[in-house]
C-alpha cells in the first residue's frame, strides 16, 4: 500500500477490507476507532423510511461513549423490517466483541442497494480481520470503501494552529446519487484530534452541515441512510468548550471548509455529471424563499437536461422560479444573469442578450446561474449538476 498523504488524526485508527459485501473486487469494510473520551455529534437523514442502521446509530449516539464506526457499502440495510435492525446491531456487537468495548459504543452505517439483507456471514468474518489491521492511516482507503456509484474518494485534510498546537482536521464522504440532503449527505465522516466540548461539537456539526451539504442537489432524493458524523479525540490542546475560547473560530472555519470540499465533490462526481453549477439567488423575501427558488431550478430535470446539452433555454429557469414563489410575484423585478451575461431583464428577454453568449456559458463546465427576485435582501446558493445520458444508464443498471 503506498504512503498515505493524508495526515492522520491522534486519537483515530482505521481499517479497510474487502467484506465481499457484493461481487467486486476492493475494499467494502470500514471500521473506525476511536480513543476513549472523544466527543462525537451527528446529523441524519429526515427520510421518514430510514435505513435500520440509521435507527441504530441515533439510539447509541444518544448514550455517549461512542467509541467505534462501521460502516459497509454495497447494501444499505433499508427496508429490511425487523430483521435489518437485528444485522445492524449484530454488526455492533461482532465490532463491541473485537475491541472489548460495549456494543451501544459503536455506530454502525451501511450504504448501497435498499431493500435487501445484509449478508451478514460475510460482514461477521470480515470484522475480526479489520480490527487486526488497524492504523492511523489509511484515510484515502477509507474513502474509497465507502463508495458506491462513486468514481473516484472524496477526502479532505486541514492543518491548524491553536495556542501553539499544531491540530489536524481530516474528513471522508460518498455520495453520487440520490443526492438533496434534508440535513448532511449520504455518508461523511470528519474527525479532528483537537478537544471540543459535547455541546458546542453538536453546534458545529449542524452549522457546518447546514453550509455545505443542505447546499447540495445531483437529482433531488434524500437517501434514506444519510448521515455525518463529527468527531473530535481530544488529543491535541485544551478542550474548547465556548465559542469564545482560544481556537474555536478558525477550528470551526477549517471543519466547516472540510465539510464544503466534501459537499461540492459529491456534485462534481454527480452521476454522469459534466456540469458543476452554482444557483445564487438575491432578493429573496426570506432565506427559505431564496433556498426554495435555488433547489427549485437545480432540481428541475428541465433545466438539468438544458445544462447537459449546453442550451441557455432561459424558459425553463421562469419556469422554475414561478413554480417556487408562493404568492404574488412582480415578474417585472426578476433578472437573471449566467455568469455576466443578463439573459432576463424585466421579467422578459434582455435587451442586448444574445444567444450565442449564453452558449458560450452553458458550455463551460463550471459557472454560476442567478437570480434577482427583487423582492427582499435574503441571498442564499446551492450546488447542483446536469443529468446526462449515463445519468439515466447509471440508474437502469444499479442492480444488474
Amino acid at each position: 500500500m503506498p504512503e498515505s498523504l493524508i495526515p492522520s488524526v491522534e486519537g483515530v485508527r482505521l481499517a479497510s477490507m474487502p467484506a465481499k459485501i457484493k461481487d467486486w473486487q476492493r475494499n467494502d469494510l470500514l471500521l473506525v476507532e476511536l480513543a476513549e473520551g472523544t466527543s462525537v455529534a451527528a446529523t441524519f437523514t429526515q427520510n421518514t423510511f430510514c435505513a435500520a442502521p440509521v435507527t441504530v446509530a441515533k439510539e447509541h449516539i444518544s448514550k455517549g461513549g461512542v467509541r467505534a464506526l462501521v460502516v459497509n457499502a454495497g447494501n444499505a440495510n433499508a427496508a429490511t423490517g425487523a430483521r435489518g435492525l437485528v444485522d445492524a446491531r449484530a454488526t455492533c456487537e461482532a465490532v463491541a466483541d473485537a475491541l472489548e468495548i460495549s456494543a451501544e459504543q459503536v455506530l454502525p452505517f451501511s450504504t448501497g442497494v435498499i431493500g435487501e439483507h445484509l449478508p451478514m456471514d460475510k460482514l461477521l468474518a470480515a470484522i475480526p480481520d479489520s480490527v487486526t489491521q488497524l492504523d492511523p492511516g489509511g484515510w484515502e482507503w477509507a474513502a474509497e470503501a465507502i463508495m458506491t456509484t462513486d468514481t473516484r474518494p472524496k477526502v479532505a485534510s486541514r492543518t491548524l494552529k491553536v495556542n501553539g498546537e499544531e491540530i489536524t482536521v481530516v474528513g471522508i464522504a460518498k455520495g453520487s446519487g440520490m443526492i438533496q440532503p434534508n440535513m448532511a449527505t449520504m455518508l461523511a465522516y470528519v474527525a479532528t484530534d483537537a478537544g471540543v466540548a459535547q455541546p458546542l461539537l453538536e453546534k458545529m456539526v449542524c452549522e457546518a452541515v447546514e453550509a455545505s451539504f443542505n447546499r447540495i442537489s445531483v437529482d433531488g432524493d434524500t437517501s434514506t441512510n444519510d448521515a455525518c458524523v463529527l468527531m473530535a479525540t481530544g488529543a491535541r490542546g485544551e478542550v474548547i468548550s465556548s465559542s469564545e475560547d482560544i481556537g474555536y473560530r478558525e477550528l470551526h472555519e477549517a471543519i466547516t471548509e472540510i465539510h464544503i470540499e466534501l459537499a461540492q465533490a459529491i456534485v462534481r462526481d454527480g452521476e454522469g455529471a459534466t456540469k458543476f453549477v452554482t444557483v445564487q439567488v438575491d432578493g429573496a423575501l426570506s432565506s427559505e424563499e431564496a433556498l426554495a427558488v435555488a433547489f427549485e431550478v437545480g432540481d428541475s430535470p428541465l433545466v438539468k437536461t438544458a445544462l447537459y446539452a449546453s442550451d441557455p433555454n432561459w424558459g425553463r429557469l421562469v419556469m422554475a422560479i414561478g413554480n417556487a414563489i408562493k404568492g404574488e410575484l412582480d415578474t417585472d423585478k426578476v433578472e437573471i444573469f449566467l455568469d455576466a451575461v443578463q439573459v432576463v431583464s424585466a421579467g422578459g428577454r434582455a435587451s442586448g442578450y444574445l444567444e450565442r453568449a449564453g452558449e458560450q456559458v452553458f458550455s463551460k463546465p463550471e459557472f454560476m446561474i442567478r437570480i434577482e427576485l427583487g423582492r427582499g435582501t435574503s441571498s442564499e446558493h446551492i450546488w447542483t449538476c446536469d443529468f446526462s445520458h449515463e445519468y439515466v444508464t447509471i440508474n437502469a443498471e444499479y442492480r444488474t
